[in-house]
């Protein structure tokens, strides 16, 4: 395991997910995290982020100085770099305009954090401080073309220390990088596979529900409650029941579907309760996105609970909640993170449920999450579909929620999502949607004027939906989408497409 110590760097999830892809295991744990915290725990490794503060900055986040002292390899980035510096009585300079963008560095001597990289190696810098004097315990292993002291080692321990960023593509030989620090200096084994995963959580299931345990699976028809699901059908057979909420805001045949491929696909027990109306009234004239989560997030499990008593009074309950969803949430293990939005799942649980949660893949990316489906034997077809909100279309509509917002949403959202799947399309984006603004715009139609609504389409690529980029849509695929919507959709009169990345967007509008 790697513990990554957050500093605030907008890459942090980014340098988790690159050393899993070396199949290692990596948490995320915050800045105030002590060396007594990271004792208790089965580490090899250390990364510190990078982070916008200044070490000097009277409210800047600081580091346990007895984690440099573990004995623990441990790899500062950027901030993290800085920090390590200031602990050994070195000296950071602020220049105020920094170094962004593209550098190459030049390694100086023989280290095994810069192992097999090329002589002239493309790195991303980012960052307004440097380092101005080493310390007492530090020697220089790469400078930078700007003659700034890009890498560092320890005379005697194993602390490494960049100024760049080996985390983001652009740097070039990053993999080779963190390929060195976690197998030939923290000595890491690959042993964070698909595999390992489904016989740990298999393993864990079982031992949390016990022999007198039973389990209510809330089934959503994506891949992440469906791979939760396996897993529970895996671990304790007939004690988990499959239950699947229809809450009034769905896609166009969503419930029929569920029901239908997943029940037989998966081989099972699925069962169906209609919940629209107590959602929707729950929902009537609520605008607030936030207060719409927490209301929806408080039905389910009111929904779950009389599924439990249909039951025989289960006492656990299964959801397919995933570590981004716990990150935007704002729900770091030891230290806050700042919330983005709360997931239904996360921060919408009302505090007096009755239930004990069971989350197999709380700790995944969805990347992750489609791995262990294959090695499942999911279908591709379900490891493929795009992801889906609790929440529903409660998130994709602006504002209040009406009967008729919704079947308008629908319909747009069926037209668009179809025109992908025949034109191939579907398969090279991660997400695609409409969203319903209920902003009335002019428009003409027949000779006549109208003043209706406006439905933007969102299409992004992504692998993990930490981040993502707006998929460049064909205009043709685009004008075909806009026609339909307008044509066949009453109270639809203008289409937009968003062209807004993550960050500074997130993916779903709401």
């Amino acid at each position: 395991m790697i513990a990554v110590i957050d500093f605030g760097s907008q890459y942090t999830q980014l340098i988790a997910r690159r050393v899993r892809e070396h199949d290692v295991y990596s948490e995320i744990f915050g800045y105030n995290i002590t060396s007594q915290d990271l004792d208790s725990k089965n580490i090899d490794g250390i990364i510190l982020s990078g982070g916008p503060s200044s070490v000097y900055d009277a409210n800047a986040p600081k580091l346990d100085k007895n984690i440099l002292e573990m004995g623990l390899p441990i790899l500062g980035i950027c901030y993290g770099l800085h920090l390590m510096i200031k602990a050994d009585e070195g000296n950071v300079l602020h220049k105020g305009q920094g170094e962004y963008g593209f550098s190459t560095i030049q390694p100086k001597i023989d280290s095994l954090l810069l192992e097999g990289i090329s002589k002239q190696s493309k790195v991303w810098m980012s960052h307004g401080d440097e380092i101005e004097k080493l310390g007492n315990s530090y020697k220089i292993i790469a400078n930078s073309s700007n003659n700034i002291i890009a890498a560092i080692e320890h005379d005697n321990l194993p602390l490494y220390g960049v100024q760049f960023h080996p985390e983001v593509v652009h740097t070039v030989d990053g993999a080779q990088m963190l390929h060195n620090f976690l197998f030939k200096i923290s000595n890491c084994k690959k042993t964070w596979t698909a595999t390992n995963f489904i016989s740990e959580a298999v393993k864990s299931i079982n031992k949390i529900v016990g022999e007198n345990g039973k389990v209510i699976m809330g089934l959503s028809g994506g891949v992440d409650s469906s791979v939760v699901a396996t897993l529970l059908h895996k671990a304790i057979g007939e004690k988990s029941r499959c239950v699947f909420i229809d809450h009034g805001l769905l896609r166009k045949g969503e419930a029929g579907q569920v029901m239908g491929s997943l029940k037989d696909g998966l081989g099972l027990n699925i069962f169906m309760y209609d919940e629209s109306k107590k959602y929707l009234n729950a929902l009537n004239g609520v605008v607030d996105p936030e207060q719409k989560r927490r209301i929806i997030g408080e039905q389910f499990i009111r929904s779950f609970e009389r599924a439990a008593y249909d039951y025989e009074g289960a006492n656990f309950l299964a959801q397919g909640t995933l570590y981004p969803d716990v990150i935007e949430s704002g729900g770091s293990k030891l230290g806050p993170a700042v919330m983005i939005k709360s997931h239904h799942n996360v921060g919408g649980l009302p505090e007096d449920m009755k239930f004990q949660l069971i989350e197999p893949i709380r700790d995944l990316f969805k990347d992750e999450v489609r791995a262990v489906g294959r090695e499942l034997g999911l279908p591709d077809l379900l490891l493929n579909r795009h992801p889906f909100p609790g929440p529903g279309l409660a998130v994709r509509i602006i504002g209040e929620i009406t009967i008729d917002r919704i079947k308008m949403l629908q319909e747009a959202d069926d037209i668009f999502i179809n025109i992908l799947l025949d034109a191939g399309e579907y398969d090279k984006i991660w997400q695609a949607f409409a969203v319903l603004v209920p902003t009335k715009t002019v428009g003409v139609m027949g000779d006549a004027r109208t003043y209706e609504n406006l439905i933007a389409l969102r299409a992004v690529t992504s692998s993990d939906g930490m981040t993502a980029e707006w998929y460049n849509m064909p205009y043709d695929i685009l004008s075909k989408c806009s026609t339909h919507i307008i044509n066949k959709v009453k109270g639809i009169n203008r289409v937009v497409y968003d062209v807004t990345s993550k960050p500074p967007g997130t993916i779903e509008w709401e």
